[in-house]
């Protein structure tokens, strides 16, 4: 493990009632600790997750509309709100990683078309010429090594079942000398063994156990129970 922690620093002048300090999480956080090589965050949209995971990326380095320290490329509102107000604990520091972005992937793949040397780096061919869950496949079995961390924003948007699989199988040859932080939704990607859960939809952030998140307890009920789930969620609707 490379990144030991995090820690807010509260400075003069911040207004808590604006963002991000607007959100619960991020309002009450104080000092994040992560305990293995492989973190998820969870919670529900606009919990805090994305904004601390940038923040994170900011203070790597990394772009923070997707990429490493060595991509630059223009994308609008991708400014990190919260990452000079970040400090990271490092054993030993590391430089080499990688930020995916879900929402910003597609300029990220222009980019790289305006490197074609890069592009070696990604499986040889444009993502662009991939469908999407191929090109973060291809970004996942190519571009990520060892000695590294890799910071990941919903990478299941753009993955089938299988493929959820296939990235956790890629985690798990990398664990032990890369460290993943990953904020998702997905069960499958939860499910990965013995990983550190943080709920943010708790203020403060906590851990949570696998079987206690909303995300698999919706999706066992769901399965278990799909004609009653519809049916509460339909008469809700009307």
């Amino acid at each position: 493990m490379f990144l030991r922690g995090i820690e807010l620093l509260r400075r003069e002048g911040i207004s808590y009632k604006e963002y991000p300090y607007s959100i619960p999480t991020i309002a009450h956080l104080s000092r994040v600790e992560f305990r293995g090589n492989v973190t998820f965050l969870v919670g529900e949209n606009g919990s805090g997750k994305s904004t601390l995971l940038e923040g994170i990326a900011d203070q790597c380095g990394f772009h923070t509309a997707g990429g490493s320290k060595h991509n630059r490329y223009e994308v609008d509102a991708a400014e990190s709100a919260l990452g000079e107000h970040l400090r990271l604990s490092w054993l030993p520091k590391i430089t080499n990683g990688f930020f995916l972005r879900a929402e910003t992937f597609y300029q990220f793949a222009s980019h790289l078309n305006t490197m074609p040397e890069s592009l070696r780096y990604y499986g040889g061919r444009s993502l662009h010429k991939q469908s999407h869950g191929e090109a973060f496949l291809s970004l996942f079995v190519h571009r990520f090594g060892k000695k590294a961390i890799y910071l990941l924003d919903e990478p299941e948007a753009a993955l089938s079942p299988a493929r959820q699989l296939s990235l956790l199988r890629i985690i798990k040859e990398l664990e032990h000398e890369a460290q993943f932080i990953i904020a998702t939704h997905s069960p499958i990607l939860l499910g990965y063994p013995d990983a550190q859960i943080l709920n943010f939809d708790s203020a403060p952030i906590e851990e949570i156990r696998y079987e206690d998140t909303l995300h698999y307890v919706l999706t066992r009920r769901f399965l278990e129970n799909r004609a009653a789930v519809l049916r509460e969620v339909f008469e809700n609707d009307e």
